[in-house]
């Protein structure tokens, strides 16, 4: 069995209060207790605002810089994710693709090694 992170892609404006409805967390919560029966859920968390991250890099004169925001420079950020165990890549997008759905978000899936 691998591990994969599934992990839910948000626009950098996203605000949770506005986009998800009670429709959207109900459809999230029945995915949450659908891979808890699977027995494949082994983390989920929520992330707070990417205004909140900091990222930190390490610099030529072995400093680290610690900055505001996340750390790749684009229009978009993980707003949650999971940790599934399952048998394959294959098993681990039809989950992935449940997310999709349920979160109306684009999804990324990647194994652990």
């Amino acid at each position: 069995m691998t591990q994969y992170l599934v992990a839910i892609h948000h626009p950098d404006d996203y605000d949770p209060f506005a986009e998800e409805d009670p429709v959207m967390e109900r459809d999230i919560d029945l995915l949450n207790e659908e891979m808890v029966a699977a027995g494949i859920r082994i983390f989920v968390g929520g992330l707070q605002p990417v205004s909140r991250a900091k990222s930190l890099r390490t610099q030529g004169d072995g400093t680290v810089l610690v900055a505001d925001g996340p750390y790749l420079s684009t229009t978009e950020h993980v707003g949650g994710f999971w940790v599934l165990e399952v048998a394959s890549l294959d098993e681990a997008l039809a989950w992935g693709r449940k997310a999709a759905i349920a979160c109306r978000a684009p999804v990324e899936v990647r194994p652990f090694f």
